[in-house]
């Protein structure tokens, strides 16, 4: 098995029974601000597009380039689909012209067959509306000699059913870096900010860590991050090294160097066995089961790491006409008032999702350059200010250019184009709410009605477990995670590593979102 990394979380799997290409993005995103580090914009993607099967595995725009598969992939690719409760993906793809489709069934180990030959692959899709736009998911595929698990920025809860079906796992290609606003937009103390993101930072390595350890994958590749920051305006986003090479540690954006660092002093890579595998765009991986027959780059990795910011400077001239030319494309800032726009849009969706609005439960600030926009969930309304209404517990200032895209673009998902963007600011009184941001991103019928489903359903804490101490449900509150592999006790409170949420554990309130509590009982010693 060949393995190439094509960039960020994609990479082409050449096997003699086929090549599958997983998640090709090359084109900047969300509003240009995301852009594949290191640069593979000179990648031969006509030859890596003419590939017999194809693997997207969700709809977030820096795994699915609607621009690269229009224009380089095979359209008599075999697209091998994650199981979704709701299309959009497939749909999506069939615009593109896609037409040969292998619907795999969650979890469970396929057989897929062409004139060369046959491979094993299974797909764990996650549902959860936390879970990418409405879905994410991870790719296993055998040639009967190497087992890799393309997980790329997945969050599985049971990877039991990877050892189950395939056994020992020989390659795991694995995000570690962060792919979120948050707490860079946030309207906080600098000092605070710069604490909040060291702690996101850490504990998104730590996750990635957990994974590795409980895959137990001879070799690893950290993948899916970090994006370049190469708009001026965002450039400090980059984690760039200080003139002694130590990591900017307020970023929440480590590079694959950084994270092979954190796998030798954390002991996950001890040379025997969990070893780390630095890849770039057009790093090539040749395996034999877990021999590593050869490993090559398109030029020394360390170029560019032996000066980053000179690396990041001398991208962000190659990318400024791409920018530019972007920006000429978002809606003029100027025109009618936004009001009834906003309107149309969102009291629809309001008005059919009663759990998500109550789960809000209270009214959102737009500030959209001069213009203000009340989105009031507990009336399933959309007004203007009023007196009485004070400071909003959760507010945004978005520029207006940008949301005047989205509606003219009838995007279904705030968080997949604005959000991600990082081209905003925002505030909160509390905790973060989860419903709010579900809300963003579920802007049709089908995805509001499948997000208000999904969250009426009980989630299931009958199973319990001991830990430092404490006896507490299994299952996280939170997305289900088992709290035996994903939970950290210190003191009296509990973070799930999943996704960095805490409790208190003496009264079980959480102290990350609304609701959400866990059981939990302390021990008697």
């Amino acid at each position: 098995m060949q393995i190439t990394s094509v960039g960020h979380a994609g990479f082409h799997i050449q096997t003699a029974a086929g090549s599958i290409l997983c998640d090709p993005w090359v084109n900047p995103t969300y509003f240009a601000s995301w852009v594949p580090f290191p640069d593979n914009s000179e990648l031969d993607w006509d030859t890596l597009g003419d590939c017999d099967y194809l693997y997207v595995s969700h709809l977030h725009r820096d795994h699915f380039d609607a621009k690269n598969l229009a224009a380089h992939v095979n359209k008599d690719a075999t697209v091998l689909l994650p199981d979704y409760p709701v299309p959009d993906l497939k749909r999506e793809l069939e615009k593109l012209g896609f037409t040969k489709f292998v619907e795999t069934e969650d979890s469970v180990k396929t057989t897929v067959t062409n004139d060369k030959g046959s491979l094993d692959v299974m797909i764990i899709a996650l549902r959860a509306p936390a879970d990418g736009p409405i879905g994410d998911s991870g790719l296993i595929v055998s040639d009967g000699e190497t087992v890799c698990f393309n997980m790329n920025d997945a969050r599985p809860i049971d990877l039991d059913v990877i050892d189950e079906s395939f056994g020992h796992v020989d390659i795991h290609l694995l995000q570690y870096s962060g792919a979120i606003w948050y707490p860079m937009v946030y309207d906080i103390p600098k000092r605070s900010k710069a604490n909040f993101a060291a702690q996101k930072r850490q504990r998104g390595m730590d996750r990635a860590r957990s994974y590795i350890e409980q895959v137990g994958a001879t070799w690893v590749v950290p993948s899916a991050g970090p994006p370049m920051f190469l708009d001026p305006e965002l450039f400090s986003l980059n984690d760039i090294p200080d003139a002694d090479g130590k990591p900017d540690e307020t970023s929440i954006f480590p590079d694959q160097e950084t994270f092979l660092d954190q796998m030798k002093i954390h002991g996950t890579d001890d040379g025997v066995k969990h070893r780390g595998l630095m890849m770039i765009s057009g790093s090539t991986a040749d395996l034999t089961g877990s021999t590593l027959n050869e490993l090559s780059h398109p030029f020394p990795p360390d170029e560019i790491w032996k000066d980053k910011r000179a690396y990041l400077t001398r991208m962000a001239e190659k990318f400024a006409p791409v920018i530019a030319a972007d920006k000429a494309t978002w809606a003029p800032a100027d025109g009618e008032p936004l009001l009834e726009p906003l309107r149309a849009k969102f009291e629809p969706i309001m008005k059919q999702s009663d759990l998500i609005c109550d789960g809000i439960g209270y009214p959102v600030g737009l500030v959209m350059g001069d213009e203000t926009v009340v989105l009031d969930f507990p009336n399933r309304v959309v007004r203007e200010p009023k007196e009485g209404d004070g400071k909003y517990r959760y507010g945004f200032r978005i520029p207006p250019e940008l949301v005047r895209t989205v509606l003219r673009d009838d995007e279904p998902d705030w968080v997949n184009t604005i959000f991600l963007s990082t081209r905003f600011t925002t505030w909160r009184i509390g905790g973060y709410n989860e419903f709010l941001y579900t809300f963003f991103k579920c802007l049709t019928d089908e995805r509001i009605a499948y997000a208000d489903g999904w969250f009426s359903e009980a989630h299931d804490d009958s199973a319990s477990i001991e830990k430092d101490g404490w006896e507490l449900q299994r299952r996280c509150p939170h997305l289900k995670a088992d709290l035996s592999k994903f939970g950290v006790i210190e003191g009296e409170k509990l973070t799930c590593n999943l996704h960095g949420w805490q409790w208190d554990l003496p009264t079980g309130r959480c102290l990350t979102s609304k609701g959400h509590e866990l059981r939990a009982e302390k021990l008697r010693s």
